[in-house]
């Protein structure tokens, strides 16, 4: 059986170094009766806003079947398992708690700790009540306090279950994708809506630390942030220039306040209008010390100067080779990124909260022999590797994903899984991959 290879001396073979696998809750849990409706709810209902027409009312059926779900966790022998709170299952329209949907996470909650798997719990992925979507959502800075009561609630409710909390996943997501661009939930458009949700998460992050720190003293608290590291089409003058303002607008534009309390340059080629509604006081309030930084990444991307008035930027296409979801397969910008951010940036230890690749994987004869998967996690794991080698402080890997699921605009199309789940059945199949992970995990010393 074909397994994932990293050098046989790497820190990341000592026990210490933490292994787990990653979902989220409107990907995987179904139950939309058990809460609230989200803005992802909304989404799938807007003609051609998912590519297969789906939506995540079954997902998983993760809330039915946790305890099959924990089970493969057990059996991968994973650490710790990374996995989100659905906050229109625990708060109301109201503000009151849901008792039901808590008393679901609580007894998750008790059921790793009793196998000894490290729960790192995500606060905000991407799922956000619709009742405050139709109050303004991000846009509007009284979600900012909303997303802090509901912090209050959940980590009071949780007490000392917890190993980690992250406020937010991936703030580029939710804003860009979301509010600037609009091919995410809840698919507004325009950079002066983009610019400001971007900034109420950010504050959202810094107020939910602050609860975090009073709430929950003896947990991990961070944030889990994206990077596609930017790469220059060219060595021309322009092309770098260009590329310096792509790496500020999609990358730094959410590290930089987090660890210094500012904006990257970017900022003053915005038009005035579009600037974030940044009032006295935010920059030191987003700028709260972490226990962490959890970093996700993928893939890298190429530019060149802009070709259009108003715009920062030219993206190119992905290279190859690539993933099934048309991502550019390239582990050096992973080393590439860690060892940057080293050197920029005072950093707190790092855990790669989220790595790994769609493929168009076959289930034959009841197996799906994904090596190609395998190499993506080779590659990817030697780069981490040979980043703790140059004195990046990486405490964990986390694959994406547990298992196949609702992968948001692409609906069921895509397969990110290292278990496999037929939609139909439900049934969940360990891949090649999954037993390559399981090997190295049980391998170590």
């Amino acid at each position: 059986m074909k397994s994932i290879d990293i050098p046989s001396n790497s820190e990341m073979h000592k026990k210490s170094f933490l292994f787990g696998t990653a979902t989220s809750s409107f990907q995987i849990e179904g139950d939309i009766e058990g809460r609230e409706p989200c803005i992802w709810d909304t989404f799938c209902e807007k003609d051609g806003a998912i590519a297969d027409k789906s939506d995540g009312v079954n997902a998983c059926e993760h809330v039915a079947r946790w305890k099959d779900d924990v089970a493969l966790l057990q059996d991968l022998s994973v650490d710790a398992y990374r996995f989100s709170i659905s906050w229109p299952r625990i708060v109301s329209s109201t503000g009151d708690i849901r008792e039901e949907g808590l008393s679901f996470y609580i007894q998750l909650l008790d059921a790793l700790n009793e196998l000894g798997i490290k729960p790192f719990v995500t606060l905000y992925h991407w799922d956000l009540p619709q009742y405050l979507e139709d109050q303004g959502g991000w846009v509007n800075r009284d979600t900012v306090f909303a997303f802090e009561h509901y912090v209050d609630l959940v980590t009071k409710a949780f007490g000392d279950r917890v190993y980690s909390y992250a406020t937010f996943n991936e703030p580029f997501c939710s804003a860009f994708l979301g509010y600037e661009i609009g091919v995410h939930a809840p698919g507004k458009v325009g950079r002066k809506l983009g610019r400001a949700a971007a900034h109420h998460i950010l504050l959202a992050h810094g107020k939910g630390m602050k609860v975090l720190r009073k709430n929950a003293p003896n947990a991990l608290s961070g944030i889990v942030l994206n990077f596609t590291p930017c790469y220059p089409y060219s060595d021309a003058t322009e092309d770098l220039a260009a590329t310096k303002n792509a790496d500020d607008y999609i990358n730094q534009w959410y590290m930089q306040p987090v660890m210094e309390g500012a904006y990257p340059d970017v900022i003053d080629q915005l038009d005035e209008n579009d600037k974030p509604p940044i009032m006295t006081g935010d920059m030191d309030e987003i700028c709260q010390p972490l226990d962490f930084l959890g970093i996700n990444f993928y893939t890298r991307l190429h530019y060149s100067a802009a070709k259009q008035q108003g715009d920062l930027y030219f993206e190119h296409e992905h290279n190859q080779p690539q993933t099934d979801i048309g991502w550019e397969i390239y582990p050096q910008a992973l080393y590439d990124l860690l060892t940057s951010l080293h050197n920029r940036y005072q950093l707190p230890p790092i855990y790669i909260t989220e790595n790994g690749a769609a493929m168009a994987d076959e289930m034959i004869n009841g197996e799906v022999n994904d090596t190609d998967r395998i190499d993506y996690f080779s590659g990817h794991m030697t780069a981490v590797s040979k980043a703790i080698d140059y004195g990046v402080k990486v405490s964990g890997y986390f694959a994406w994903s547990l298992m196949d699921n609702f992968e948001w605009a692409e609906g069921y199309l895509k397969r990110f899984g290292i278990v496999h789940v037929d939609f139909t059945t439900q049934k969940r199949t360990l891949k090649a991959s999954a037993k390559a992970f399981k090997n190295l995990l049980v391998s170590r010393y």
